[in-house]
């Protein structure tokens, strides 16, 4: 099992966030702008981790180099009943390892819907805990 998968179905924040590159870009199913940087990245997938529901990773997809890996999954939505998803992460690692660059995508648009306005709710909350990580990130080098 990849381990940030792994990660991600033991709702590891911890673990989750040592994957992330300092820099990584991540590029919503939502946003028209990829946001960059460990803390707001952190901050999102933490948001990500209260709004999905019943989620699961159902297939993995790596690509020849290493370098790059695709984790299929199927999920709800908090507050949304009936709203199923499925989406796709896209990751590619940097030389030490690291996520650098994180994409992903949805369907169908029912779901990404509901996904943006779940996201949409708490992104006030997910700004305030990138501030705190960006500190804490800061202090502990």
């Amino acid at each position: 099992m990849h381990p940030f998968r792994k990660a991600v179905e033991e709702r590891d924040e911890a673990a989750i966030q040592a994957l992330l590159a300092d820099s990584v870009v991540f590029t919503s199913p939502v946003a028209f702008k990829p946001y960059v940087g460990k803390a707001i990245t952190a901050a999102i997938l933490r948001g990500v981790l209260r709004t999905f529901e019943d989620f699961r990773y159902v297939r993995e997809i790596d690509g020849s180099d290493g370098r790059d890996h695709a984790l299929v999954f199927e999920t709800g939505i908090v507050g949304a009943p009936g709203v199923k998803i499925t989406g796709c992460d896209f990751l590619h690692f940097d030389d030490d390892g690291l996520i650098d660059d994180f994409m992903v995508m949805v369907r169908p648009l029912s779901g990404a819907t509901a996904l943006s306005e779940a996201m949409g709710a708490q992104f006030e909350r997910i700004q305030q805990e990138a501030v705190e990580l960006a500190g804490k990130f800061a202090t502990a080098t």
